[in-house]
């Protein structure tokens, strides 16, 4: 049913397209994990985008598209850890140890195409592109939501159930509701 495309200068109309005119959620235009907070914060929305944009055209792949036929249906943001800066500098998400991971940080789904199971092929086509990179370990950091459902726009990283169905294991939890999932190709 759906497709899964890596983001090039050539699918940038897109990924626009996904994201609408907001950049997503909040003119995040998913750029949140690479910039600290105060300069997240003073470029939200078309500085964002501008941003993103520089990325791909630089040949720099920072994520998968999904497909449903034609139509942009949701994106997971994957790349090495070391291009997430937010990551180093996170008590919670600090690394593990000395190995090298690639890092699904991110994911946005189409409204018409949430709880299809979009998050699941969307993670299992990341670790097949990690693979294509020569990754040998993909993290993640979902949530893990204790008081039953969350609201979408909260679960960004991805829910925990998701990354088990993916084939990913925890490895370590600081927090009560955060878990580093590894999956090892």
């Amino acid at each position: 049913m759906f497709t899964f495309h890596p983001l090039t200068p050539e699918r940038w109309g897109d990924f626009e397209m996904l994201f609408g005119p907001r950049g997503a959620t909040g003119g995040c235009w998913c750029m949140y994990w690479r910039l600290r907070r105060t300069q997240y914060a003073e470029q939200q929305g078309e500085l964002n985008r501008r941003n993103m944009k520089a990325i791909v055209e630089s040949g720099n792949i920072p994520g998968i598209l999904a497909y449903a036929g034609d139509e942009p249906a949701g994106w997971c943001s994957i790349a090495p850890r070391e291009e997430f800066s937010t990551l180093a500098r996170s008590r919670v998400l600090r690394p593990v140890d000395d190995q090298p991971v690639w890092s699904v940080v991110c994911f946005f789904i189409s409204r018409k195409y949430r709880r299809q199971g979009l998050t699941v092929a969307l993670l299992k086509a990341a670790v097949e592109y990690a693979r294509s990179r020569d990754a040998r370990i993909v993290e993640g950091y979902p949530v893990d939501p204790r008081e039953g459902k969350s609201p979408d726009v909260f679960v960004y990283t991805g829910l925990l159930s998701a990354f088990k169905q993916a084939g990913f294991t925890e490895v370590l939890r600081r927090s009560e509701t955060r878990p580093i999932m590894r999956y090892t190709i």
